[in-house]
Order: C-alpha cells, then sequence, then structure tokens
C-alpha cells in the first residue's frame, strides 16, 4: 500500500484559512445572494495545488480519477481509503433525509486524506436523485418560461440545497439541443431546440449553481440532442457535419465555457462530423482534445459519462476503456462497473507508460484545482441541523411554484374555452387524481364521467400518437389536453378545444395547471421546441 495521504492534508491546511477567504461563503447564496468576494485589494492567496502534486504517489494520483458508486457506508469508506478517489456519486439509495445525507458526507469526507467531489445528478425534471429535495418541472419547462432569472433562481435554490447536505457537484444542467423529438433520452431534459435560447439558459443555471457554491457540469459534449438511439443501451450515431455541429450543438457548450462552468460531461456518441474514427466521443483523443480543449479552449474538468453504460463499453470493453479515456482527454471517471478493475488498469497504463506522467499530471491538477476553487480545502462540514431547516423551505417551495406558473404554455383555445369558469369537469389521464384534486381545491366541480360533465380534461404524458384516439373517444364532450411530459403529444391532440403543455406531472406542475386553467394565473409559457405539423417554436396563448 502507498503511504496514507493524509500528510497532504497538512500542506493543504496550511493556507486554508485564506483560501476559503477567498472562495466567498456559499450560505449567501442559501439566502438568495451571491457569495460575499474578498476586496480586490486583497491578494489571492497561493494555490495549494502545486505542493500537494509533488507530494502524491502514483497510486493517489490515479484515485483521484475515479467517481465510482457505492451501496453502504462501509463500502464507500474501504473504496476511499483503498484507492484514494477523487470522489463518490450519490443515488437515492445512498440519500434517505436531508439530514442523512448531511450526516454521510461528513463520514465519507472525514475518511478521505483529500477532499471528496461528492456528486449526484441532480437535473430536476425526469431526473432527479434526492427524494426529499425542493422539486422543480425539468429544464425544458423553465425553456417555457424562457427567463434567465428564472433558470438561474432554480439552479441557485437546487445548488443551496445541494451544499446544505455535503454535495459539491451536480452533474447539470443538461446542455444538450433536443433537435428530434424522437430522442429517447434527452427530451424535456434539454431548454429547448432553439441553440441560441439553449445557450442562453445553460448559462444562467451555471451561474446559479456556482453562486450556491456548486460545482457545474455540463452534458453531453458534442451534443446528445439529435439521435433515435439511449447511449445507456447502445452507441448512438449522430449524422451532423462539422458546420451543423457548430450551428446547432456546439452553442450551449460555448455558454457554459463563457460562463466557467467547472466541469464537462462527455457523451457515449459518435458524432461523423467531428471524429469518423466510429470510437465514442468518451474515448476520441480528436474530440475530447482536439475539439473541446483546442477548438473551444476548455481548460476545466472532463469527466466521462457513467462508464457502466453501453455505448462505451461495448467495442473495447471495461479495462481498456477508462485507458483510453484518459489518453483522449478525459480527467474523471465516472461510475467504472468494477472499480478495483479500472483503477488496476489505468494504474498500469501508467506505469509502462501508456498513459504519460504528464497526462497524468495534467488530469489531476484539474480536479484539484476545481477543488481548491470550490474551497473543498477548507474542510467546512455540513451542518445537519441547518440542512433540515433550508431544504424545502418556504421560500424554496415559493420559487419552484413561480417556475411552474411561468412555464405552463397554451398552444390552442378554440371558442375561448378556457378559464372553465361554472363548467363541471371530468378528469382523466396521467396524474388525473391529482390534478382533479388541485381543481377542487379551486372551486372547480368534478365529476365520475365524461358524461356527466360540461368539459374533459384530459392529461396525457409522452403517448405521442396514441393521444389522437383518445381524445377522439371523448370528444362528445369539449376536450382540454394538458401534455405533463413531452410538448410533442400536443400534435396529436385532433378534435381537441384546448391543449396546452406543463413538461412536468410534479405537483408545482399540476398545482399551477389548475390556476391555468380556473383562470387565478395567465399562461405565460412559450414553446421551446417545433411541435412538427402543428405549432411553432415560440408560440403560446394567453387569456383576453
Amino acid at each position: 500500500m502507498p503511504r496514507p495521504a493524509v500528510i497532504l492534508v497538512a500542506a493543504a491546511a496550511a493556507i486554508a484559512s485564506a483560501a476559503s477567504c477567498a472562495s466567498g461563503d456559499p450560505s449567501e447564496a442559501a439566502k438568495g445572494r451571491p457569495p460575499v468576494r474578498s476586496p480586490s485589494a486583497t491578494p489571492s492567496p497561493p494555490s495549494v495545488v502545486p505542493k500537494l502534486l509533488g507530494q502524491m504517489s502514483t497510486e493517489e494520483k490515479v484515485g483521484q480519477l475515479f467517481v465510482p458508486t457505492f451501496q453502504t457506508t462501509a463500502q464507500a469508506v474501504s473504496m476511499v481509503k483503498h484507492y484514494h478517489l477523487g470522489g463518490l456519486i450519490y443515488f437515492p439509495g445512498n440519500t434517505r433525509t436531508a439530514r442523512q445525507t448531511a450526516e454521510l458526507s461528513n463520514t465519507l469526507q472525514k475518511a478521505s486524506g483529500l477532499p471528496l467531489l461528492i456528486g449526484v445528478d441532480e437535473e430536476q425534471g425526469i431526473v432527479s436523485r434526492l427524494p426529499y429535495i425542493t422539486r422543480f418541472p425539468g429544464n425544458m419547462a423553465l425553456g417555457a418560461a424562457r427567463r434567465t432569472e428564472t433558470v438561474r433562481a432554480a439552479a441557485q435554490t437546487t445548488g443551496a440545497e445541494l451544499h446544505a447536505v455535503g454535495i459539491n457537484q451536480d452533474y447539470a444542467p443538461d446542455a444538450d439541443v433536443n433537435l428530434n423529438p424522437s430522442n429517447p433520452v434527452i427530451g424535456t431534459r434539454s431548454f429547448s431546440s432553439d441553440p441560441g435560447l439553449t445557450a442562453d439558459l445553460v448559462g444562467a443555471a451555471v451561474d446559479g449553481y456556482r453562486s450556491a457554491g456548486i460545482a457545474a457540469t455540463a452534458k453531453h459534449f458534442p451534443g446528445h440532442g439529435d439521435t433515435a438511439t439511449d447511449s445507456h443501451t447502445g452507441l448512438p450515431v449522430i449524422g451532423h457535419t462539422r458546420q451543423q455541429w457548430e450551428r446547432f450543438d456546439a452553442p450551449p457548450f460555448r455558454a457554459a465555457i463563457a460562463h466557467h462552468v467547472d466541469a464537462i460531461m462527455s457523451a457515449h456518441i459518435v458524432v461523423r462530423g467531428l471524429d469518423r474514427s466510429g470510437d465514442p466521443a468518451t474515448l476520441s483523443p480528436t474530440v475530447l482534445t482536439g475539439v473541446l480543449r483546442g477548438k473551444l479552449g476548455y481548460q476545466g474538468v472532463i469527466m466521462t459519462d457513467s462508464l457502466q453504460m453501453a455505448g462505451v463499453r461495448r467495442k473495447y470493453g471495461d479495462l481498456a476503456a477508462p485507458v483510453l479515456a484518459i489518453k483522449a482527454g478525459a480527467d474523471q471517471l465516472l461510475m467504472p462497473p468494477n472499480t478495483g478493475n479500472a483503477y488496476n488498469a489505468v494504474l498500469r497504463a501508467v506505469r509502462t507508460g501508456s498513459i504519460p506522467a504528464r497526462r497524468l499530471d495534467d488530469a489531476v491538477t484539474r480536479i484539484l484545482r476545481l477543488k481548491e476553487s470550490r474551497g473543498l480545502f477548507a474542510r467546512r462540514p455540513a451542518d445537519p441541523d441547518k440542512a433540515e431547516a433550508l431544504v424545502r423551505s418556504a421560500e424554496h417551495l415559493a420559487t419552484a411554484r413561480r417556475v411552474a406558473e411561468q412555464s405552463i404554455t397554451m398552444v390552442k383555445n378554440d371558442a375561448g374555452l378556457l378559464p372553465l369558469h361554472g363548467k363541471s369537469v371530468y378528469v382523466t389521464g396521467a396524474a388525473g387524481i391529482a390534478l382533479g384534486r388541485a381543481l377542487r381545491g379551486r372551486g372547480v366541480p368534478t365529476v365520475g364521467s365524461a358524461q356527466a360533465a360540461d368539459v374533459v380534461v384530459l392529461t396525457t404524458r409522452d403517448a405521442g400518437a396514441a393521444t389522437a384516439a383518445r381524445v377522439r373517444a371523448l370528444a362528445a364532450k369539449p376536450v382540454v389536453v394538458a401534455a405533463l411530459g413531452l410538448p410533442y403529444d400536443l400534435g396529436h391532440t385532433g378534435p381537441a378545444k384546448a391543449a396546452l403543455a406543463t413538461y412536468s406531472p410534479g405537483t408545482a406542475s399540476l398545482n399551477a395547471l389548475a390556476k391555468v386553467l380556473t383562470g387565478a394565473v395567465r399562461p405565460s409559457g412559450k414553446l421551446p421546441v417545433r411541435i412538427p405539423g402543428m405549432y411553432d417554436l415560440g408560440h403560446g396563448l394567453t387569456f383576453s
């Protein structure tokens, strides 16, 4: 076993207090304010990174590259100590309550010689890992709201709650431009099909996370928005030319870089206009080093998407993939299928020179600088009491309500059917019980059948072409269609008299929909994507 890494902590601690002064107070973000910075007249403290790097063994350096998942606390502590891990990723099985998560984070940090990057996939919307946090609609709802200040507030709120429980890196925002309505893996995770709008909102999200003390991670480079294949189960091939990539996919990543994004996650996809080798971008020096570092000038951390996904495993296997990813330009290796095997494979590659020592040092330097820039060497533990008080606070829930209300998009309202003043309603479809409850709470009488109702509200969630038959079956009465997931359902509403999109079936969105249906809130959202054959990007109606 290599020497313990605890001696590295002593080197870092020598200037940790000075570094923490420069990094600001993330607790200010929890109050809705950006961190307070030291006066500009105060010189920045020297970086701890060169000294730390010089004291690290090869084994310790290799360990910094890895960010595995884990099942139990004991397993995580063992891996941290044995492999000198650079970070860990949380999943729902690791995180039950705010207090428990804060305590877990403290336990893991205490076990590590160097501070850990503790990350989570908390995009909100359909990708949400923490069961207890304030729930927001996903990115496409924010795209419909079209307000950078709203995106920034949502990201800052989520970031403040992550920070409170000891999480310091979020694998968000999603920077993919959802060009393909049939995309099986992105969809409402994307802000828009408009590269410019997506770029603006990605930049705002990065600002929001970072102001809360969280390392933001833009994904999935070079862009996963125009695929019909899920990289979890296959290797998507995107036919964009270099010019098309520059026009459609690159702008959000350029914006993320301009807003000082902390990390960029690679995608297990092939973009033939960038690299004709057939290798996924994660394993492509042409894409990661040539395009991302060279063309776009990005100098921060590059991390892989999960190495458990089929898109990266099939061609080269589980031992070669992590080695090839580091050689291609990746710095962090997320979720290897077997941490020990992957660690040993990379260690062998370093010792044999297949991975040059300079490449290893460059990767570790970026990881340590990220930790330094987020103030992790100050070693501030999470406070479980403060975490419980902050998570789902009244202020945060109000922000979620505001986001949801700004996102509701009405695309059709024939003969002014809406608002539903003085009408009885039959609600059917996805989340119909919850929406009926929300409508009754606003004084709307609901009935048990379409025949007994004045109006039928049909909710759908990613029903696609099947929506049309459901509308026709109910069309004896005026039908209102509400798409609670992908807005593309609205292209199949046929004889429906009114149609809206919420982009989310969450509580905040259902309550906002009930307010719009009853006229308590005027719909203000605009479609962030084009609905083929029906509605243009930017279409949206309101009440006169």
